[in-house]
């Protein structure tokens, strides 16, 4: 008896030892994405799955990869994109897939549904979903429903409170999200004139969003003067709707209060022993993107964009927003003061109009060189003349608070960019880098050449945290059964070449990247595969 089972048992290892699969992936250095050291293996892949992690020398696949020099790693889940309109334009997603992106979680204040927009083939974030599911993408989505979506769509663009029937109705549109399958809620506080709800009625549409086990995911009303009550206000939502936060790309961005991240993390920290799961995340750079129309008062957005230009056209109100831009409002985030009121701080990266085009890559200070006169009077025409809407980088926050953020065990890494190419539709405009080189930056500068964060744990933040984050139980960590979204990169070459004056450079250092079993990055090229799926929420009820 002993020597037949002996017998079976090595035919069945035998057999298992021989197992084909659809990929192997031979000799890496697999780092799970638990945040434990890595180690030596092979990855084998079958029917989209990881099925079987070890040393297989008698496996084979109808693909082997020799990883031989190259770290294994959980496909990056990037917890802070803005792909919702670019994927459907160029699904590929090469800005994203070749960063070694897998999963992009879309929706940040402004989501794909609900809408009244009478020319798109959807109404509701579950009608986008299906959308893109029949158009198909490289990458996995998943999305919140963003407050200011809701706002807009139960009143309209006007600036004015919300009443209890007006969030009554939002109540029920975050309901119905949650039941599409959205994440949670995200809300972009900064701006009208979502800016205008109160927090206890945040509390009140968090609450919804909890009962279906979503987070409540925010961008804060103000990064600058008033981050500490801004963070404060994130915190109490969390306590009064009992959810979990994520404060979408953590910063003080304003240059007279930089150095005091210590105390936004002592705030956060002390919710955190009260029992309260409240995290974060940020983004490896020194500047963020907006538009030049955020230097506008809040009151002058009132009714809208036309609204605001007829406004700029008004020689009394110009005099009126000149005064709040020099020296301020109560309660409002100016971006004008928050870089110290140095128009070479603001670099512009989209203009419409041609005569303004030469400028696309400049400052702003170079812009009002070139026109002569005062900077805030160029800045009104310049509105006027591109319809409100000028995209700009803003250096406004310092890159020591961020790696001081970053290192906390709860803070993962988003990229707040989107996913566009080289050579397609967005390849005239002039981006942030971080659409192209956010992930590799963390591990070439920060990893490698800083060493301000293990490779253990930047990869722990940019897969397993955020999925943790959203619960996506099938994704962020190699392990054997879960989803087979994999990023292959070299840890001694990986790199961002993405910069501010030369943003469309793809990365170096990542060839190959798995979604759903399927190569996305083959040995440096894209295949063209769009296996992405949309990831719908916790509540979801189909």
């Amino acid at each position: 008896m002993q020597k037949l089972l002996l017998l079976l048992l090595t035919l069945a290892c035998g057999a298992f030892a021989q197992q084909r699969f659809d990929i192997l992936i031979r000799g890496g250095l697999v780092v799970d994405g638990t945040g434990a050291d890595g180690y030596r293996a092979d990855v084998g892949v079958l029917n989209g799955r990881i099925s079987r992690i070890g040393v297989m020398p008698e496996a084979t696949g109808e693909r082997i990869i020799d990883a031989s020099g190259l770290v294994v790693s959980p496909g990056f889940i990037d917890m802070h994109n803005h792909s919702d309109q670019s994927l459907l334009e160029e699904p590929k997603c090469e800005s994203m897939i070749r960063q070694g992106v897998t999963t992009m979680v879309l929706g940040e204040g402004g989501s794909m549904g609900p809408t009244r927009e009478t020319d798109l083939p959807w109404k509701t974030l579950g009608g986008y979903f299906d959308y893109v599911e029949k158009k198909g993408v490289a990458a996995n989505i998943c999305s919140y429903v963003g407050q200011t979506q809701i706002w807009t769509y139960v009143k309209g663009e006007a600036i004015e409170p919300a009443d209890d029937g007006d969030i009554e109705a939002m109540k029920s549109e975050v309901d119905r999200a949650m039941r599409e399958g959205a994440m949670g809620l995200s809300t972009s506080l900064l701006m009208p004139p979502s800016s205008e709800i109160k927090s206890e009625q945040l509390i009140e549409l968090a609450k919804v969003a909890s009962q279906y086990g979503g987070i409540y995911s925010s961008h804060i009303r103000d990064e600058g003067a008033g981050v500490f009550r801004s963070i404060e206000e994130a915190i109490n939502v969390g306590k009064g709707a009992d959810i979990r936060v994520d404060i979408i790309h953590m910063k003080i961005a304003d240059q007279q209060f930089w150095g005091q991240m210590n105390e936004v993390i002592a705030m956060i920290d002390r919710a955190r022993r009260e029992g309260y799961d409240i995290r974060a995340h940020v983004y490896p750079y020194n500047a963020g993107q907006n538009n030049l129309r955020a230097i506008i008062p809040p009151w002058a957005h009132d009714g809208g964009n036309e609204a605001m230009l007829a406004r700029l056209r008004d020689p009394e109100m110009r005099k009126k927003m000149r005064h709040d831009i020099i020296n301020g409002l109560p309660g409002w985030y100016n971006h004008y003061t928050a870089v110290g009121s140095d128009w070479s701080r603001m670099l512009l990266v989209g203009f419409s109009n041609p005569k303004n085009k030469p400028f696309i890559g400049k400052r702003m200070s170079d812009l009002i060189a070139a026109r002569g006169g005062d900077g805030v009077e160029v800045l009104f025409d310049v509105l006027l003349e591109e319809n409100g809407s000028v995209r700009t980088v803003y250096f406004h926050h310092d890159e020591k608070d961020m790696l001081y953020a970053l290192k906390q065990p709860y803070v993962s890494v988003g990229s707040d960019g989107s996913a566009i190419s080289m050579d397609g539709k967005y390849a005239a405009t002039h981006p942030h880098p971080r659409y192209y080189g956010t992930f590799p930056r963390i591990l070439g500068r920060f990893v490698r050449e800083e060493k301000a964060l293990t490779l253990p744990d930047a990869i722990k933040k940019m897969t397993s945290m955020n999925a943790d984050k959203i619960t996506i139980l099938d994704r962020g960590l190699l392990k054997e059964g879960l989803r087979a979204d994999i990023t292959l990169f070299d840890p001694d070459t990986v790199a961002d070449k993405a910069t501010f004056e030369n943003p469309h450079q793809y990365p170096v250092g990542i060839p190959y990247v798995i979604v759903n079993g399927e190569l996305v990055l083959d040995n440096g090229k894209h295949t063209g595969a769009l296996p992405g799926r949309v990831i719908r929420g916790p509540g979801y009820q189909p």
